[in-house]
């Protein structure tokens, strides 16, 4: 009777400290004098006031007989290498067992949608390079799709090729990065080093395609920025052909490897009605049974022509979204060898002089491309008065992009869906009870790039 009368009153007063603690925050909030040099502070006080009340909404409770007992508050991030960026997680913790998990995103935030009404569409356009920069060759497609459906023009046929081409391999590069860290995140730091060399021969021949290994900014409004030469095709068909027996021994690897088994399975429950409520997107749905893929259920471009499988899990844990991005793969180079057997002629840019920027042999030498040219880079684009939202299925889930036009050359508000983002809203759900050494799996698991999350 004693020990509980002591730890009651104990709980109580640790319930009075820390609401002396709030009541203190709240004092200091109120004594901020309405300066514009006292913005940042008062915006950055209410933010942990708001984090603590978040994170200390459930009954605290101390006990003396043993210290392991207590309860702690851990961050984790935003420079821990595990969190892939800098994202901070507030655990507090039962020993350790995860009680509470607070995300905070913010650390990163560059304004980029902020950005794009300052400038005009195409001048957008590189911008997207640096979002999920794991797969900048999707957002460039992405981007301009979502313009060219404002203007209402469409790419010609050949361009459309191409851009289903390059999304693909950006979806390997994207997820051999994912599985990579994943491993290296739990300790199997080989099959990191193997998943980046089949990266390096990918941006090889990106960097043949558009002159840049990483920052691509190949696409263009109404089509590509050039043509793809012959010989990249051999190069691209020739890596295609030996990648699934490397993707095989990297499979090999790990996948039957007992330790890296019970780091991943059953670790990050996410049941399917949970997924779809908090908005998952990708693989994080995939992996939870969900049967979503908007280029089988919303075609796109040419993927109505194409043959492929839309890859689910029903285990709805890390391993079953470890699984997802490695099937995917192997049916992006289905589709990759597809394209490459079918990929028509013709032109990669859509002739409309007034939304398209000329080639640059032609602005050289043609006096209406020269001026084309100067009317589009000044004053950019102009797509109609209107609303409309646009996305496709990047490497993480849907990439959307909401554009209001006002009728300029620059959006007045350009909305980025970013799917880290979203998948990021279940990492509170799929820590809570888990062990602390189990989120370092979990947050691989979800694949979170920060460079699109805090947008």
């Amino acid at each position: 009777m004693r020990k509980r009368h002591v730890t009651y009153l104990v709980t109580l007063r640790i319930f009075g400290i820390f609401t002396a603690l709030l009541f203190t925050i709240q004092q200091s909030i109120a004594m901020i004098p309405l300066t514009a040099t006292s913005t940042l502070e008062r915006v950055h006080t209410v933010r942990q006031n708001k984090i603590m009340k978040e994170l200390m909404d459930k009954d605290t409770t101390v006990m003396f007989e043993d210290p392991l007992d207590n309860e702690m508050v851990l961050n984790m991030g935003p420079q821990h290498p595990a969190t892939h960026g800098v994202l901070r997680v507030l655990l507090r913790l039962d020993g350790e067992t995860i009680v509470k998990c607070v995300p905070e995103l913010g650390y990163l935030h560059r304004g980029y949608e902020k950005l794009a009404e300052a400038m005009t569409y195409h001048e957008f356009i590189p911008h997207t390079d640096r979002l999920d920069y794991m797969s900048p060759m999707s957002n460039n497609m992405g981007i301009a799709y979502a313009i060219e459906r404002a203007i209402g023009i469409e790419a010609p046929e050949r361009a459309q090729w191409i851009r289903v081409l390059l999304s693909e391999m950006a979806r390997i590069s994207s997820h051999l990065m994912a599985m990579g860290a994943t491993c290296m995140d739990v300790g199997a730091l080989t099959l990191f080093l193997w998943t980046f060399t089949e990266r390096e021969k990918l941006y090889d021949i990106f960097e043949l395609i558009c002159g840049a290994r990483f920052t691509t900014s190949f696409s263009r409004i109404g089509g590509i920025a050039n043509d793809i030469s012959p010989e990249v095709l051999k190069m691209i068909r020739d890596w295609v052909n030996q990648f699934p027996d490397r993707l095989k021994e990297s499979e090999g690897l790990v996948n039957r490897n007992r330790i890296f088994i019970e780091r991943l399975a059953g670790v990050g429950y996410m049941p399917a009605d949970k997924a779809i409520q908090l908005g998952l997107t990708g693989p994080c749905l995939r992996g939870s049974g969900i049967n979503h893929d908007l280029r089988r259920d919303m075609p796109y471009w040419v993927y109505d022509q194409l043959d492929f499988d839309v890859i689910t899990h029903n285990d709805c844990d890390t391993w079953a979204r470890y699984i997802v991005r490695v099937q995917e793969m192997k049916e992006s180079v289905k589709i990759i060898h597809q394209v490459l057997d079918k990929l028509p002629q013709g032109p990669v840019l859509a002739d409309d002089p007034k939304h398209v920027l000329p080639q640059k042999a032609h602005i050289y030498t043609k006096m209406e491309e020269l001026i084309n040219d100067f009317m589009l880079i000044n004053f950019g684009a102009m797509p109609p008065v209107g609303e409309t939202y646009t996305a496709i299925e990047g490497p993480k889930g849907e990439l959307g992009f909401f554009i209001v036009s006002d009728g300029t050359g620059h959006p007045w508000k350009l909305k980025i869906r970013s799917p880290s983002s979203s998948n990021l809203q279940g990492l509170k759900y799929m820590s809570e009870g888990s062990m602390v050494s189990d989120i370092v799996a979990i947050i691989g698991s979800v694949d979170p790039v920060m460079g699109e999350a805090d947008k």
